[in-house]
Order: C-alpha cells, then structure tokens, then sequence
C-alpha cells in the first residue's frame, strides 16, 4: 500500500489546481470517482470570467486570479451587460455599491445600445468591461499536465468507499485499490460533505444545486460583438458563442442530490420563455441541453482550510459557479494554508480566515 503525504478526493478544477499548486513540495495523490476528471461541474460550466460573479466575498479571488488566466492565454475578453426594467432600480443600486471599492470599472450604459432587439421595457444597464470568456478545458488540462510534471499520480474510476485514521495516516479505499497519505484533501464538490462523513468529519451542508444550460440558434444569430448579458434580479443569462449560437441559461438553482444532473424539459421551456421576455429574436432550434452541478456552503463563500476536530482531514469545497474562475487564487491560497508556507504575492492581501471551515463551528 502505497503511502502519499497528500491525497487529493476529486480531479475536477478545484483539484487540479491544487495539486500543480503543492505537488512540488509533497508526493500528491489525485483521486477520482469517474472514468476521466472534470465530468461534473468542471466539464459542464457555462465558460465565462467575471469579477463580479460571486458577490464581494468572492471578487477578490476572481481579482486576483485574472493575471495568471491571462498570462496562461486562458481568457478572451467579453463585455458583461447587467440588465434591469425600471422596477430593478434598487437592484442596480445595490450592486453598483456593493463593488464600488473593488476598483472594478462599471459603467451606466443604455442596454438597447448593445442588443438588438431588446425589449423596451429593459431599460438599465451597467457594463463590466474586465469580463471574459475563459477556456476551462484548456485551465484543467494545464492544471494536470503541471501537477504530472511535478510528481503528481492520478487515479480514475476510483470512488472513495472508505477513509480511516490511524497513527497519523489515512487509509483509503477506492474502487481501484487502497491507499494511505498523510493528509486527506476534500475537492469533492457536489459530494463534499459524503467525503466528509465517510472519514468521521462532521459535514458543513455543502449543497449541490443544478443548474441548466441550451444551446439555441436563433434569428437573427448571436452576432460575435453581443457582451455576455444577465438579468441584475438572476433569471436569465446568455452569451454568444462560435457559429452564431447563443448560450441561454434560466440561472436555476435547484436543490439535488449528489449526482449526474440531467437538464429538465421543464427547465429548458422556462430558459427560452424568459429570452422572449428579454429580446424579439425568433428561437429557431434547441441544438444542445446540459445541466451541472454547483454545490455551495451555507454562506455561498468557498471552503479551504484543515478540519479544526479532525486532525489530517483539509477542506477545499464549496467553490459554487465560481471555482473556475477564481482557480489559481484559490489553489494558492489553499496550497499555503495545506503545506504551511507564506502565501505566493497573488493572494497575500486576502484574509484565508473568511474561507476558513471553522467560521461554521458555532452554527
């Protein structure tokens, strides 16, 4: 039985990134449950970085990941237009003053101006110009091929069936063999709080919520210069994509167990009532439906940090919609906080405290 100072449940984004992150300083060990990594929440995300994304708690990750996605030739820039009717008023308020320290440039702008065929009574809008798409297979393949270079193993077809402690390591046994590490690494997502129970670690309530995306084509097509474009009350976005397609989401949040999501006919026919409602274009075929997974702590905040009452057993969870794009940040400042070092320069502002799995002790 093979022994690793560190092993890492889930292969997705979260796993990945945290793996090229310490793989230098530890023998690594990636875990993952189906045939290949990235199938979940990874492999079916909607592509798109934004600042704003998350709320507050959250920007300052997507901030300082964005110079290291755009070194690595991961982004391409995308205008993001916040939308709103007369009586979202106080909703654009709300969130213009919500960033208005972050030093992230939003601009008032005439939505009828960037979308044809807008609906009249769609009449506010602020742009987020920093916004962009992001290429997340070519992210997660980077994170891999970094973790290899440096050391790292991965494991696949492999789901965890049980985790014990005994003088100070971790037996694990997987559906492709037993292992022993150190240190247990929790990169689960959706199935974060089952990890978590199997090793004797009281689950926060990380919920895994679906969420549902359609490929239309349209008439007219989604023309190139169209900015990514969402309902400021959260009941819509869409965004242009290669051959004049649209991606559509009805920005669904609906409460799962851990599992292969399935998009819902019902889902899908709600996404495309709520585009009719926006613009005039006519839906000229649902070519493509998919659904993922977004699994949130109970505060929407992600979770990194040891367990404070199981020694050995480290949290990296709760990433929601937002793992992918806040990735290099989060694996740094997980990465730090795992091995104990100083935190690299892109994350050494940012408190690890308020990601912490202890903030829910008392609750």
């Amino acid at each position: 039985m093979k022994h690793y100072d560190i092993a890492i449940v889930g292969a997705g984004m979260a796993g990945a990134s945290l793996a090229a992150a310490v793989a230098h300083h530890a023998s690594v060990l990636l875990i993952e449950a189906e045939d290949a990594p990235g199938y979940h929440a990874t492999g079916r995300s909607a592509a798109f970085w934004s600042e704003t994304y998350g709320g507050p708690g959250v920007q300052p990750l997507t901030t300082a990941s964005g110079a290291a996605l755009r070194a690595g030739g991961f982004l391409e820039p995308l205008d993001s237009l916040h939308i709103g009717r007369a009586s979202d008023a106080p909703a654009i308020e709300a969130f213009l003053a919500q960033f208005e320290s972050s030093g992230i440039v939003l601009d008032r702008v005439d939505p009828a101006t960037m979308v044809p065929g807008l609906r009249d009574d769609w009449t506010l809008g602020v742009l987020e110009t920093s916004s962009a798409y992001i290429d997340v297979a070519a992210l997660h393949a980077d994170s891999f091929a970094r973790a290899r270079r440096a050391g790292a193993e991965l494991i696949v077809s492999a789901p965890l069936v049980a985790a014990t402690r005994h003088a100070g390591a971790w037996r694990l046994e997987t559906g492709s063999g037993t292992f022993a590490a150190s240190i247990l690494v929790n990169a689960a997502g959706a199935w974060a709080d089952m990890v978590a129970a199997m090793a004797g670690v009281a689950p926060i309530g990380i919920q895994p919520y679906r969420r549902t995306m359609v490929q239309l084509r349209t008439d007219p097509a989604a023309a190139a210069s169209l900015p990514h474009v969402s309902d400021i009350a959260g009941s819509f976005y869409f965004k242009p994509e290669a051959g004049g397609r649209l991606w559509l989401s009805p920005h669904d949040e609906t409460p799962v167990e851990p599992c292969d999501a399935q998009p819902e006919e019902l889902d899908v026919a709600i996404a495309i009532d709520r585009l009719e409602h926006v613009i005039d274009w006519k839906v000229v075929a649902v070519e493509r439906r998919w659904a993922g997974l977004r699994s949130f702590a109970p505060d929407r905040l992600p979770v990194y940090g040891f367990d404070s009452a199981v020694a050995g057993f480290f949290w990296c969870a709760g990433q929601g919609g937002f793992g992918i794009q806040t990735a290099p940040a989060g694996a740094a400042l997980a990465a730090a906080l795992l091995l104990g070092t100083a935190p690299e320069a892109m994350v050494a502002a940012i408190d690890p405290a308020v990601y912490a799995p202890g903030r829910f002790d008392m609750v």
